[in-house]
């Protein structure tokens, strides 16, 4: 079966910036809706028309990854706004974001805590691969017909390549690991 849009693939992958350092490796399998939400628009275009043992080499400049860099997206914030026990490379959703936080801090941003000083805490709204060209190797493990459920969700759930923190199953607030 070929890959068009409303079909679910089962993918493995390494992912590496442009110096060859591996980023993420995914030995396993994973499913993901073509024509949905799962996966980059690149990611999905190159994919069209392979099959089952297909090997897809792609190169994603940072505009078709996850955007640029945006300086605007720091935040220092006062370290007392924030429990004692946080720890660098902690995410929270911008909805729990403590109200005294900056005003123009986006509330529909996942946030990383990437520095932690005695007075300040430094908060970071980019995705942690913005900025970066990507060189990804997909090998295409299964193909099949999505099932009504996931054209209606238009998911299998996994979203490795999407951030939504309005449909993230934990999106209850607080602090994430």
């Amino acid at each position: 079966m070929d890959i068009t849009s409303q079909c679910v693939v089962e993918l493995t992958w390494t992912l590496k910036d442009t110096l060859g350092e591996v980023l993420d490796e995914l030995d396993e399998p994973v499913a993901f809706f073509i024509g949905g939400n799962d996966l980059l628009p690149k990611i999905e275009e190159a994919l069209q028309g392979h099959t089952v043992g297909a090997k897809v080499d792609l190169h994603l400049e940072p505009e078709d990854a996850f955007g640029d860099f945006d300086e605007n997206l720091l935040f220092l914030e006062p370290r007392a706004l924030f429990p004692k026990d946080i720890e660098e490379g902690l995410t929270i959703e911008g909805t729990a974001l403590p109200s005294a936080c900056h005003p123009d801090a986006p509330r529909n941003v996942l946030y990383t805590i990437t520095e932690i000083y005695p007075e300040h805490v430094v908060l970071d709204g980019n995705h942690p691969l913005s900025g970066i060209a990507l060189r990804l190797s997909i090998k295409v493990n299964h193909v099949r017909l999505a099932t009504d459920q996931e054209q209606e969700a238009g998911t299998c759930g996994t979203g490795f390549f999407k951030i939504e923190i309005g449909d993230a199953p934990d999106s209850g607030g607080g602090l994430l690991h």
